[in-house]
Order: C-alpha cells, then structure tokens, then sequence
C-alpha cells in the first residue's frame, strides 16, 4: 500500500512506495525536510477477508481487570456488554464522573482475551485494552447513543479495541490511526478524523499495567482524537514535534472535546 503524506509547511502532497516508510526526503517545493513514517506508526488496512468468529468472554481475566480498574479509576458505575462478539468479547466499563474527577471515563475489557501480532522485541506489548475520558456532559444513557454525534467515541472504543485481531497488527503508545483514506471527519458534529494511541492522560501517572498471570501482563492505552492537520504534523515530524504543538498551544489531552482548537490549524495569509 502506497503512503500518503503532505509537506507540514507548503502542503505540497506527496505519494510514496512502502520502501520509503521510514526515511527522510527534501520537499520539492519548499526543501523542507520531511520524515517517512516507519512501518507501524499510521495504520490504513484492506477490507478484512476472513469471515465472523465467535469469542466468549475469558471470566477470570475480565475479574482482574474490572478488580484492577476499580482500584485505580474508581467504582464501576455499569458494564455495557456485547450480545454477540467476533474474534473478543467486547464489553466497556463505565465509571462514572465525580466531583473530584470531573469526567467519565470507559475502559474496555476483552481486547486482551487474544494478544496482538507484535513485531519482534514487542512480545511484552501484546495485551491491551483501551481508555477514553468523556465530559461530564456527555450523555450516557444508551438511548441517547443513538444519535451518532453522542455514540461515535463509545464505537471507536470497540472498533479500535477488535482492530488488532481483525488485521493482525497491534497498538501501542504513538500509533495513529486515520478514518479512512483520506481521513473523513467521524461525525457531522466534528472535524476530527484520527486517532492517537498514547497513555491515558486523564490520570496522573496514567493507569499501571495488570499482572493476569505469570505470563500475560496486559496494558491501558488512552485514545486522543486528532484533526487531520495533527496527523499530518505527527506524521512528519513524529509524537514529540505534536506533543509540544498541544502544550505552546495549552490544549488539553486528557478529556474529550469534539470542537476543541485544531493546534496544526494554518492561519490565513500566511
């Protein structure tokens, strides 16, 4: 598959062989240096090819987990189950908002019944389950998910959490990945288009991996939504160049805002 990336300071687009992912060109308009993205930090894929698999949910680890997210979110406010799962059982736990912590939080649980198709060197990454922080705001009634400006973060949540298994790949702390190709904006209600893998933000010290067994040690990762330019910047210029943009600009990462400041926005006339 080919990889598609533009100049961050003229724009000018660019497509490359996969044989250029982690290399540095010079822009041909602007002679801005720009970086490839190794394999593995942007995910695109084809349309998955093998057919639906029945997973039923692994109890004991789903009890070391909820035990786990409970001593270090807080008190599981309700457990949002799947009817009938492929390839995991997702379920996302709700915990819900307080007034020493403003906001919900959902973490999923299954993501970890399988591990992940990690590179070599990786093995110890190949258990996660993912996090996501919403306003206090946000509806949480599952009737009110019908609306898709109200549900789009809950079903990335379990998208992202099967994308894994689905495409043999796996996710870790930086990787990104767009809405499509080019990325579409989720929701009519939103231009943000992608997402960032990092660790979650909204608690200090982020949330400690869980010790299942002697021999699975599953991982949290938080979600960050990104505007296409975001991506672009990270693309180009990797996490740090991005991370820094967010903390000049003094944006917020740890609690969702589908309207916040686009820090990668260009300014008019420059």
């Amino acid at each position: 598959m080919a990889i598609e990336l533009e100049c961050p300071d003229c724009s000018r687009k660019y497509r490359l062989k996969d044989g250029r992912a982690g290399k540095r060109f010079r822009c041909k308009v602007c002679a801005a240096v720009i970086a490839v993205p190794a394999a593995g930090e942007i995910f695109t894929h084809e349309e998955r090819s093998s057919g639906f698999t029945l997973a039923i949910g692994d109890v004991e680890t789903i009890k070391r987990l909820t035990a786990h997210i409970e001593q270090h979110i807080g008190p599981i406010e309700m457990v949002f189950h799947e009817i009938v799962s492929d390839l995991v059982h997702l379920d996302i736990h709700w915990i819900k908002a307080t007034a020493a912590r403003p906001f919900h939080v959902l973490v999923t649980t299954g993501m970890s019944d399988r591990p992940m198709t990690t590179p070599p060197g990786a093995a110890d990454y190949a258990y996660a389950e993912l996090a996501i922080a919403l306003p206090e705001t946000w509806p949480m009634d599952q009737s009110e998910w019908e609306n898709p400006a109200n549900y789009w973060p809950v079903g990335w949540l379990t998208r992202l959490a099967r994308f894994p298994h689905e495409y043999s790949t796996w996710l870790a702390v930086s990787h990104t990945v767009p809405n499509g190709d080019p990325p579409e904006p989720f929701d009519e209600s939103t231009d943000l288009c992608g997402w960032l893998i990092g660790p979650p933000f909204f608690l200090d010290g982020g949330i400690p991996p869980c010790a299942v067994d002697e021999l699975k040690t599953v991982r949290f990762y938080g979600l960050i939504p990104l505007y296409r330019e975001e991506m672009e910047l990270k693309i180009a210029h990797g996490i740090d160049a991005l991370l820094e943009r967010f903390e000049q600009q003094r944006v917020p990462l740890e609690v969702l805002d589908p309207r916040r400041p686009n820090v990668c926005r260009k300014v008019r006339g420059r």
